[in-house]
């Protein structure tokens, strides 16, 4: 058994690692990772992928088969600054985003999203999105 410096035996695992923690600003991406080797959109019902930040919430419709995006909104977009002006927060601003790519999408007859959480909780702004694309009209799957 070696030992250290102050002369205490080490622990040695053989040939493998030992056992080390995922570092915490690594652990969005690793659950990203994990969930998209889930999901899968095509053409009649794409992948909706949305991200949050500090202050804008975002979304896209992507077609994997293609690896296309087709539709993308934001709370940031020059179209829905007059609506978002006027509005108290942002989960009503994420769910007037939601509402505005519904009906994008329901112009490209699409009916129906495969929702891509991209790692985040089903809480706040993301439930305030997924809320406003079912007031829109699409038919949100899970997969």
């Amino acid at each position: 058994m070696p030992f250290d410096r102050f002369n205490k035996p080490v622990r040695t695992y053989g040939n493998r690692k030992p056992f080390t923690r995922t570092p915490y600003n690594q652990k969005p991406f690793k659950k990203k990772r994990f969930v998209r080797k889930k999901l899968y959109g095509t053409m009649p019902r794409p992948r909706l992928v949305m991200f949050r930040s500090l202050k804008h919430i975002y979304g896209q419709l992507v077609d994997d088969a293609t690896k296309k995006t087709i539709i993308t909104v934001s709370s940031h977009s020059k179209e829905l600054q007059a609506e978002l002006k006027n509005l108290p927060d942002k989960i009503s601003a994420a769910r007037v985003a939601g509402k505005a790519l519904a009906a994008k999408a329901k112009a490209m007859n699409v009916e129906g999203v495969v929702f891509d959480r991209n790692g985040f909780f089903y809480y706040g702004r993301v439930k305030a999105f997924a809320e406003g694309l079912r007031e829109g009209g699409l038919w949100l799957h899970s997969q």
